[in-house]
């Protein structure tokens, strides 16, 4: 017991187990969102230098992923329309939808990559019938940004089997090569540029391919880094929150 003039500090057990426990907490949950920061951080970094980067041509020679993520790529073959498949639980713009994923094998081989080729919207009268788009024929190029697999979401009921037009909320690009019996590249792309669009054509985010009806308007993989970086400071506050209160609510007036 601490005696100060007419106060004196009172250690109770349970008090402190409970705040302690609040320390430790918002100690680890800031610090885990400090490194979620620095994470992105270092991510818009490499997408800035990367950005500036001469566009790759991929050809069918296995390339690793780190070699690759966040480079800019132009493919040159089709699409192979018999192996599409949806990702769930993908909003734009506050609006339901999924990420069309499609496999593409490129020219003069056996070799594919899987293409994010954009985002279309749920059907709300009945979600499992699709919209229409379009998928052009025959051979093609198309740019886009490597990225090393599909974002993750929170997994919701019981996974789907993965086939042919499934409707998935999560997918891993190993799961997907196993069940389709294709060989792909170890990374997918995000296409940014409408299907059969000229390098000159202007640029624009929320650009919609008049001719196959997807939406192409990628989240950053930096996004959030403000968020994170606030966050750590509700956690660190909370931490900071719960000693002092421990300590100012241990004081009492009296001597005894």
């Amino acid at each position: 017991m601490l005696v100060s003039g007419k106060f004196r500090f009172r250690f109770r057990s349970i008090p402190f187990v409970a705040a302690a426990l609040a320390v430790v907490l918002g100690i680890s949950l800031g610090q885990w969102q400090s490194r979620r920061a620095a994470q992105k951080t270092a991510i818009a970094q490499q997408l800035s230098a990367r950005a500036l980067a001469p566009k790759i041509v991929l050809g069918a020679q296995p390339v690793a992923a780190d070699d690759l993520e966040y480079r800019r790529v132009s493919i040159k073959g089709e699409f192979v329309r018999g192996w599409t498949v949806y990702l769930d639980n993908r909003p734009y713009q506050g609006r339901p939808g999924f990420y069309v994923l499609m496999p593409f094998r490129i020219a003069g081989s056996d070799m594919h990559v899987l293409v994010e080729r954009g985002w279309m919207p749920v059907n709300i009268g009945d979600r499992k019938q699709l919209f229409p788009y379009h998928t052009a024929d025959g051979e093609i190029e198309i740019e886009g940004m490597v990225r090393r697999k599909p974002g993750h979401v929170m997994q919701l009921g019981r996974a789907a089997t993965l086939q042919s037009n499934a409707i998935v909320q999560n997918l891993e690009i190993a799961e997907f090569a196993a069940a389709s019996r294709l060989k792909l590249q170890p990374f997918m792309v995000e296409q940014t540029q409408p299907t059969g669009a000229p390098d000159d054509r202007p640029r624009q985010q929320d650009q919609q391919d008049q001719q196959d009806q997807l939406v192409r308007d990628w989240p950053q993989p930096s996004d959030g880094i403000d968020m994170h970086r606030g966050y750590a400071f509700q956690w660190y506050a909370l931490a900071a929150m719960a000693f002092l209160f421990f300590v100012v609510t241990g004081f009492r007036r009296g001597t005894k």
